[in-house]
């Protein structure tokens, strides 16, 4: 098993600028933690800061060394795809290949009409704008009548060909079709609900990627968590996560329109993917989820805005020294370098 790190939510009550600058630091922290990647979503109202992946990956990039740099997920449907190639082939170069690149139609409505793009269009220009990003990438002369380009050669040239391009998902069934169609990854959201409709939608891509002539037993599948925090002691993990998931309610009722519909923390832990307590509780239910979706990939985030510094500090050192490694053991993996 690999592991991502996503970074906390984001605080309203904190300001933008110090927000950024710890969404570097944390990465600097995940690298030396052990952490295979870092994950930057892109989102473009409150509460999120994140508004430019490729900025803030490129700080990271200058920070580390080795640790992945993830998009989770890039709007590219929302964006001029020739200044996305820009951005992400620079981004690669600078960071040495580091790239994986997650894409979706994106979940927030107050981001989409920023860019002008209605429900009805918004799988159009993604397919669009996924199928022009692509040429560029792999072509250095490139004709796209529908955006006025002939013979066009996007710069710079990005050293890696066939950039591997990530296709997020929370529900939807045809952004796993998307994926498979393309034989391209797929990273299920699992979020906050039960993990049964996503191990659905993890089953439909593998099912379409036969379809598409894919083999499925090659299939890269990556999932998500609702949440971490660990602790030895599994009553003081879910009493020192109580406040975190009240804070995380209150901001998600407040932007979100209570797309979290947990009251009390025991169901939040019983029915979602979070995973809260004690190691070898968070082993097995990582555990039962793998046999649920096959996934190689995991991202964890721990909603640290109101937890004390060395509590967050310790839960993530106690994940790298005690759970981690019975996983990466149990649940073997390919290498993101293939």
């Amino acid at each position: 098993m690999k592991f991502l790190l996503l970074p906390h939510l984001p605080s309203p009550d904190k300001p933008d600028a110090v927000q950024v600058r710890e969404l570097v630091e944390l990465a600097v922290l995940a690298e030396e933690w052990g952490f295979d990647g870092y994950a930057i979503g892109e989102r473009h109202d409150r509460p999120a800061v994140s508004s430019s992946p490729p900025v803030l990956l490129a700080g990271i990039a200058a920070r580390t060394s080795r640790i992945k740099l993830f998009t989770a997920v890039t709007t590219l449907g929302h964006l001029d795809p020739l200044r996305a190639f820009e951005d992400y082939s620079t981004l690669d170069i600078l960071s040495g290949g580091r790239l994986e690149l997650i894409i979706g139609k994106g979940a927030y409505p107050r981001s989409s009409q920023l860019f002008g793009v209605t429900p009805d269009r918004q799988w159009d220009l993604l397919r669009e704008n996924y199928a022009l990003f692509r040429r560029l990438w792999n072509d250095d002369d490139v004709t796209w009548p529908a955006r006025s380009l002939e013979h066009a050669e996007a710069l710079p040239r990005p050293e890696r060909p066939n950039l591997r391009i990530w296709h997020g998902s929370a529900t939807s069934l045809e952004s796993a079709d998307f994926a498979a169609r393309h034989g391209d990854p797929l990273f299920s959201s699992n979020g906050t609900g039960p993990p049964g409709p996503f191990a659905a939608l993890i089953d439909h891509y593998r099912e379409r990627l036969a379809e598409y002539g894919h083999d499925p037993a090659r299939a890269l599948v990556g999932a998500g968590t609702a949440g971490y925090f660990g602790h030895r002691d599994s009553r003081v993990a879910v009493e020192r996560y109580r406040p975190v998931f009240e804070a995380r309610l209150k901001v998600n009722k407040r932007y979100d329109r209570g797309s979290i519909r947990y009251d009390t923390v025991e169901d939040w832990i019983a029915g979602s993917s979070v995973l809260v307590g004690s190691p070898q509780q968070i082993i097995e239910k990582v555990a039962e989820q793998h046999r649920l979706f096959g996934h190689e990939v995991m991202h964890i985030h721990v909603d640290g805005e109101v937890l004390a510094r060395e509590d967050y500090l310790a839960t993530l050192e106690l994940f790298f020294t005690e759970i981690a490694p019975v996983l990466r053991k149990e649940l073997p993996s390919r290498s993101l370098d293939e």
